[in-house]
């Protein structure tokens, strides 16, 4: 097996009312499976690269088809290591159109992953030929215990050379751990222990805010257009509070409705000091994909994430522009196929990068 990326965190349950209805209006739900960083790892491995999912999941049928469907796409599932005690982790999700936002309810407490030690992971073998490990804020906020694992996963990878990044993924709803704290103050104090440990920041701008406490000057994501002149200083900001950052990649998503979305990103690199942006018109100026009829866009910042990654560690891809360009025309094309995973490939997300965005059959 070529070098790998390995990701560790929740997979779940998605139980979706089909469709755009409603939780109470519908009896029957579509069950898939999900979860941040196992989406990373199926998407890389979609993309032909060599992807190594590790979590916790307890000894029964439903955890047995959670871990077939990433399997079957080609991630190693070696290392999930299988419990006698948790659950597996469930999330509801009714789909938004127009005005009206998509919305999740999570079921996810005391799951396989939220109460399982730190040490009972096999952190030699899982970082075995590892070239890079991706974690996100969301495995953290579901307990005191995974938010240490998450810890040790980042050292441990260090500790061997490989490259970790770090999607902040703030989940208000699920930090609630250490009740006095709120979930800001909780996400800030837990995700500031890990973030010395990673090379490369992966954020929107509310994430920067609800976990660093840096914003964008005045810009407001809810009204759906993005100062972009910003957001390099965003990047620094966050590469002067955490020295060790190589790269700071800002998803820049404008929000005009639940079904019509501008996409787009910026990558700062710390030793130039120079931001890029994606995608470019022909004039090179930054210039999002209106995407205006989103199928799914759960897991749209996920395949972003993957997308980055792998062209990041795939050389004729690597170089910051053509990385950007990579990452953002594969989170496009995932706003188009419902799921959580993002099952474009290569040469799709290439064509997309290539001017090919016609969506005419190709026959």
């Amino acid at each position: 097996m070529s070098q790998v990326v390995v990701s560790f965190g929740e997979i779940m349950g998605r139980l979706a009312a089909p469709g755009h209805l409603r939780l109470r209006q519908t009896r029957e739900l579509e069950v898939t499976y999900a979860g941040a960083e196992a989406s990373v790892a199926e998407s890389i491995s979609n993309f032909g690269g060599a992807a190594r999912f590790v979590t916790a999941l307890p000894k029964h049928a439903l955890a047995d088809a959670t871990i077939d469907s990433i399997r079957a796409l080609g991630v190693d599932t070696r290392y999930v290591l299988r419990t006698d005690e948790g659950r597996l982790g469930l999330y509801f999700l009714e789909t938004g159109a127009n005005q009206r936002p998509s919305n999740v309810i999570y079921d996810r407490a005391d799951s396989a992953i939220a109460i399982t030690p730190a040490q009972r992971y096999d952190w030699d073998g899982i970082f075995d030929g590892a070239q890079w490990l991706h974690l996100s804020g969301i495995t953290p906020a579901l307990s005191e215990r995974a938010a240490e694992a998450t810890l040790i996963a980042a050292q441990k990878a260090q500790a061997v050379g490989a490259t970790v990044s770090i999607d902040l993924n703030f989940r208000g709803k699920l930090w609630k751990w250490n009740a006095p704290q709120t979930p800001r103050q909780l996400a800030q104090a837990t995700m500031r222990t890990i973030l010395p440990f990673v090379d490369v920041v992966i954020a929107n701008e509310e994430d920067c805010h609800d976990v660093l406490g840096i914003q964008a000057g005045e810009t407001n994501v809810h009204a759906g257009a993005l100062d972009t002149s910003r957001y390099p200083d965003v990047a620094r900001q966050v590469a002067t509070q955490f020295p060790n950052v190589s790269k700071v990649a800002i998803t820049l998503r404008e929000s005009l409705s639940a079904t019509h979305n501008n996409w787009g990103a910026m990558l700062y690199d710390t030793a130039s000091d120079q931001p890029v942006f994606a995608p470019l018109d022909a004039e090179h100026h930054y210039q999002p994909y209106q995407i205006k009829n989103i199928v799914d866009r759960v897991g749209g910042g996920d395949a972003f994430a993957a997308g980055l990654i792998f062209a990041l560690t795939t050389p004729d891809l690597s170089e910051s522009q053509t990385a950007l360009n990579y990452a953002v025309a594969a989170s496009c094309l995932k706003h188009s196929i419902k799921g959580d995973f993002n099952y474009s490939t290569r040469n799709e997300v290439e064509a997309l990068m290539g001017g090919s965005a016609s969506g005419r059959v190709v026959r």
